[in-house]
């Protein structure tokens, strides 16, 4: 594994980790890592699109509604992921340091920052998503699915969040493993219950939109608790005193770690909420390009999963690297984990760009593969984007774990901004196509990228606190 034991002197009195956390950075320790991270982390994603696909194949109303509030809820989690992104690169940082006990205090504070926060977007998704929806889209039939669909899923951020802290704390110590199994878990129960609600079998109601909301909030419910068991019986993390009861809630654990969160929550407001803004002007276009957008969309978040592992794991290893004071070797680390993630993207990617309805016909064919048909040029715009975004996004995310937050967030912003502008004319003004539309995104993550880059080369971010 990645610990080095550290020898026992009987004769100090310092606190220390009886297994120090030296984590090393060959391909294979790299990917060990990362690889279960990349279901871990978009567990929301997975949870989207298995309800997309049981979608398509009960209307194309639902189908539709389900890619307008698919990004509305992606963005709610992206919130509550980056936020415990911020414990994580603080969990990391104390495992560095070799301070235990640390690592246990941070953990509650991020458990109960994102217990109150799970509060706020319940509240926001029950009594505010009405006045939202109605700005995005003027279709009524979408509106009222998509509030169908939140009426149950709402529920299902207090699993989300809370459990949240529960992978910050297990990837923050490179145990990711059993991250990997529960993320499993959770696809096939989702996948079980969809079926159920969604269609009416399994003696199941017949519910539609509505019935895919229920079944995810039951299945990221399950799933939680199955983590909770695993904790109780997992020895090895005795050591942090999780569940110990603090004499004072930790104010500057969870002060830092909003410091840290909260301008990279921000950065996923702006990123989804620039991508909900995207679908609703594609609805402009009508109901068939909606729906090949829809279709590129699922593709593209599945695509997206190597990038989300190997970027979260960069998260955790950058972190542990400044903590031992390796910080001349961020970049030629962020280097080797993007050639990795590269690498995976392209095999996901060649059998999608070279064989579209052979792979996704089991998924989305019906009767004539038109959709797959229309949605074919697209996908290969989708894959450039897909390049980009594997080598950008383990930048962006380095540069996060160095503390440099707030720069991060002027980067996401800019780069909205000209992203925004951009689809406008080139939807409203010029009356483009779609392909145009989605080459939006490779200008995107090229900024990104260059930003990034810069960034971390000129080595501002040394001495910035975590």
């Amino acid at each position: 594994m990645f610990i080095r034991l550290k020898a026992l002197d009987k004769n100090s009195n310092c606190c220390f980790f009886d297994a120090f956390m030296k984590l090393k950075t060959s391909y294979r320790e790299i990917f060990s890592l990362s690889g279960p991270i990349m279901l871990g982390s978009a567990v929301q994603q997975i949870i989207v699109l298995t309800d997309g696909v049981f979608l398509y194949h009960k209307s194309e109303a639902d189908f539709g509604a389900i890619g307008l509030v698919g990004v509305f809820y992606l963005m709610i989690a992206a919130i509550g992921y980056n936020f415990s992104k911020g414990g994580q690169i603080m969990i990391a940082r104390r495992a560095g340091e070799n301070n235990p006990v640390k690592v246990g205090q941070v953990f509650q504070a991020s458990l109960i920052f994102e217990f109150f926060l799970a509060i706020v977007m319940f509240l926001v998704m029950q009594y505010g998503s009405y006045y939202i929806f109605s700005l995005f889209t003027d279709n009524d039939i979408y509106f009222y699915k998509s509030l169908e669909y939140l009426e149950f899923r709402s529920y299902g951020v207090f699993f989300s969040y809370v459990g949240l802290s529960i992978i910050a704390l297990y990837t923050g110590i490179a145990r990711t493993k059993f991250i990997l199994i529960d993320s499993i878990i959770l696809a096939i129960v989702n996948v079980v219950l969809n079926y159920g609600f969604i269609f009416g079998n399994l003696g199941l109601p017949e519910l539609g939109i509505q019935g895919a909301g229920i079944a995810s909030t039951i299945a990221e419910a399950f799933t939680f608790f199955l983590f909770l068991i695993y904790i109780a019986f997992d020895k090895k993390i005795r050591k942090y005193k999780l569940f110990s009861i603090p004499k004072i809630i930790d104010f500057e654990a969870i002060k830092t770690q909003y410091r840290i969160s909260a301008p990279v929550v921000a950065q996923a407001v702006v990123g989804f909420g620039s991508w909900f803004a995207f679908f609703g002007i594609i609805e402009n276009l009508g109901e068939r390009p909606l729906a090949i957008t829809n279709l590129v969309r699922m593709v593209y978040l599945t695509l997206s999963i190597p990038t989300w592992g190997f970027a979260s794991g960069a998260n955790t290893l950058i972190s542990n690297y400044i903590a031992q004071g390796k910080g001349k070797e961020v970049i030629p680390l962020l280097w080797k984990i993007s050639k990795m993630c590269l690498v995976w993207t392209c095999v996901l990617l060649l059998p999608i760009l070279l064989f579209p309805k052979l792979i996704l016909y089991p998924l989305f064919g019906k009767q004539d593969m038109s959709l797959i048909v229309e949605s074919q040029p697209i996908f290969y715009v989708m894959g450039v984007i897909l390049l980009l975004f594997s080598v950008s996004a383990v930048f962006f995310n380095g540069l996060a774990a160095t503390g440099a937050t707030v720069f991060g967030l002027m980067i996401q912003t800019v780069s909205v901004v000209i992203y925004l502008i951009y689809v406008y004319f080139v939807i409203e003004v010029f009356g483009a196509g779609l392909g145009w539309a989605w080459a939006s995104e490779i200008y995107y993550w090229i900024i990104i990228f260059v930003a990034s880059y810069w960034f971390l080369r000129s080595e501002r971010w040394h001495g910035l606190k975590v």
